[in-house]
């Protein structure tokens, strides 16, 4: 296979919803170890998130540091660090995310080296802030994410044989429908909040046209810690 096996592995509420006020709770603890502990069985070289997830939880919503002036970056894809333990990588298409470090620690995961997916939309100054920062970045479409050419590229420049894709929906459904997804490793916390407001687990994009209904096949079903549960599914229909 030209690209990493693909797992999306969440943790959601009874309802779906991959965040909101049920985090906050005391009864988050248990499925929130599950969560990390069913990750780290399957020994991924990377874990993937989109921009909103980065910025919600690592980067804070800071500005990038661009010099508008910076002269011009060498076209395509940018490898600032080969064969790193684990990749954090972030879908960043128009490129805004403001890193200031290369490196992202999380919980009790490896230290993680940044890879930024852009597309061409993403500006020479961004391009040049990332150099800078000695951060990776991969080209994968003109003006709208292409995940199977990422995927193909994070397994050709990086060697990532297993990739945790973790959210949010959006990214979620666009790699599911690129027909990328081999599995969905799914805990789900016994716990509801029913907000109206707060994103699930696969949403679809209003910018992109209305695509089909996936059919999953149960592969396994666990009980763990804090009532939760741990499903896993393989994609049928890819």
């Amino acid at each position: 296979m030209n690209r990493p096996y693909i797992v999306c592995h969440m943790m959601t509420a009874l309802d779906g919803k991959i965040t909101g006020p049920y985090m906050n709770t005391a009864a988050i603890k248990g499925p929130a170890q599950e969560y990390e502990r069913t990750n780290a069985s399957y020994r991924p070289q990377a874990w993937l998130c989109g921009r909103v997830t980065t910025d919600e939880n690592f980067t804070f919503y800071k500005k990038p540091a661009l010099d508008e002036n910076a002269p011009t970056v060498p076209q395509g894809d940018y490898v600032a660090v080969e064969g790193a333990g684990m990749y954090y990588v972030s879908v960043d298409a128009s490129g805004r995310i403001g890193w200031e470090s290369n490196t992202l620690k999380y919980e009790d995961r490896p230290a993680a080296h940044v890879i930024e997916v852009l597309t061409e939309k993403a500006s020479n100054a961004y391009r040049a802030f990332l150099r800078r920062m000695e951060i990776s970045y991969i080209v994968a479409g003109k003006n709208q994410l292409d995940c199977k050419l990422a995927a193909e590229k994070l397994k050709a420049l990086f060697r990532i044989e297993t990739l945790m894709l973790s959210g949010g929906g959006f990214v979620n459904w666009s790699f599911l429908q690129a027909g990328v997804v081999d599995e969905l490793s799914l805990v789900i916390a016994p716990l509801a909040d029913g907000e109206n407001s707060t994103p699930t687990l696969f949403e679809q994009s209003g910018f992109l046209p209305k695509t089909a209904p996936v059919e999953f096949a149960l592969k396994s079903v666990e009980k763990g810690l804090g009532d939760s549960v741990w499903l896993r599914y393989t994609v049928k229909n890819k």
